[in-house]
């Protein structure tokens, strides 16, 4: 149905879809600023993305589910390359806030067909197939792809040097190179069963809004769905802060963006290969108290490691919260994702992926400009510190999964 080795298919096209984005997380914020924004302007910037998001995330999972997960993962490869060719020569703010927008529509397109199509792969081979496993392998994957490439990106940075281009910008030019194989590799190893690509755009297009209502159905009926999609809330909104603040921290600790830049290279690879390890140990931890008792666990140790981050004294204080942060990060996502495939069947796997993916972008780009705008008028350490607070309220929210969990197995 979908050739030989899935998995194998689904983790390489996880590798060449991260390693960008691990060339560009070290140098997302200092870009900005080094060619002239202020943190509050790079902050709304990146936050046209969440609201781009926001507005396209249902019709998008509603297209995939319609259509078929090859074609919108086309799609979204191409967008992604045009993106990354702007962010290269960006140089104002409305540029900036172009890719941003190019970069919604990417993330709206992509954030459910790969994972979608690689579940039902696995649920067609073995029905009874413990989910948690293989995302769990994809988050190892995914955390070795953006160690590796942010390892790279430091390396350029400090030690690249080509004349008539900007250093900061050599790990964009270098992750455009690798988007493109990206690209090429959807087209060559993602395969559907006919009746998933079999219809044409059109008419798989009029079939989104039916798709899309279903859908909410479903998450409308069911009270765990509706708690794990809160989750997302809390879980977006604080990604802000080891996403987008711990550099400004790190700038703010050794005196500059250059020096900054070329430690959170290998700061940002260390950490997502603490996310790789924390991937794999998840199954583990699962596997001796539950899925979902480990993913509120997991979420309370997130805000504390955060927490840290923002308190700890020193670069090595900010380095070391950050890469605890980054194992609790990768150990949380695939417990999260398990859970909600549990609730959802193919026919609607993109679409409500896709309302995960929504509320997470939509509270992230809130996010920007809240805790942007706090670090600006407080403290950095203010703005970590209050997202950390709201990262770890969300734990609560995975008790009706675990209640469920205890009387089907009465």
């Amino acid at each position: 149905m979908t050739g030989p080795d899935p998995l194998r298919r689904y983790l390489l096209l996880l590798a060449l879809r991260w390693f960008p984005v691990g060339l560009a997380i070290p140098v997302l914020v200092l870009l900005g600023l080094s060619r002239g924004l202020t943190l509050a302007e790079v902050g709304l910037a990146v936050s046209m993305q969440g609201f781009v998001v926001l507005a396209l995330e249902l019709p998008t999972g509603g297209l995939a589910d319609s259509w078929g997960r090859r074609p919108v993962l086309l799609l979204a490869a191409a967008i992604a390359t045009l993106a990354l060719l702007l962010l290269a020569t960006a140089d104002s703010f409305a540029e900036f806030a172009v890719v941003y927008l190019l970069q919604g529509v990417y993330r709206a397109l992509d954030s459910g067909p790969l994972q979608a199509w690689y579940v039902d792969a696995a649920l067609a081979a073995d029905p009874n197939a413990r989910l948690e496993k293989g995302l769990s392998a994809g988050g190892t994957v995914l955390g070795v792809a953006i160690g590796l490439a942010a390892l790279a990106s430091g390396a350029v940075i400090a030690w690249v040097e080509i004349p008539g281009i900007p250093t900061l910008t050599l790990p964009i030019w270098l992750g455009l190179a690798v988007q493109l194989a990206n690209l090429v590799a959807i087209l060559v190893l993602v395969r559907e069963p006919a009746r998933a690509h079999g219809r044409a755009f059109l008419p798989s297009l009029r079939g989104v809004p039916a798709v899309i209502t279903e859908s909410c159905r479903l998450v409308r009926r069911s009270r765990i769905l509706l708690a794990l999609l809160a989750v997302e809330l809390c879980w977006g909104f604080s990604m802000v802060t080891f996403e987008m603040l711990m550099p400004v921290k790190l700038a703010e600790e050794v005196g500059g963006t250059q020096t900054a830049a070329a430690l959170t290279g290998p700061a940002g690879a260390a950490a997502w290969f603490g996310s790789a390890a924390g991937a794999a140990l998840a199954p583990l931890l699962s596997a001796r108290i539950g899925v979902a008792p480990t993913a509120a666990i997991l979420r309370v140790a997130h805000g504390l490691t955060v927490a840290a981050m923002g308190l700890l004294a020193g670069p090595a204080g900010v380095l070391a919260g950050y890469l605890a942060c980054y194992v609790v990060h990768g150990a949380s996502n695939p417990v999260h994702e398990t859970l909600l495939h549990r609730e959802i069947s193919g026919s609607h796997r993109s679409t409500v992926l896709s309302m995960n993916s929504m509320i997470s972008q939509a509270a992230g780009a809130v996010g920007l400009i809240t805790l942007t705008a706090l670090a600006t008028a407080t403290s950095v350490t203010t703005a970590i510190t209050t997202g950390a607070i709201v990262l770890a309220l969300a734990a609560p929210l995975y008790l009706p999964a675990a209640r469920s969990r205890q009387l089907a197995q009465r």
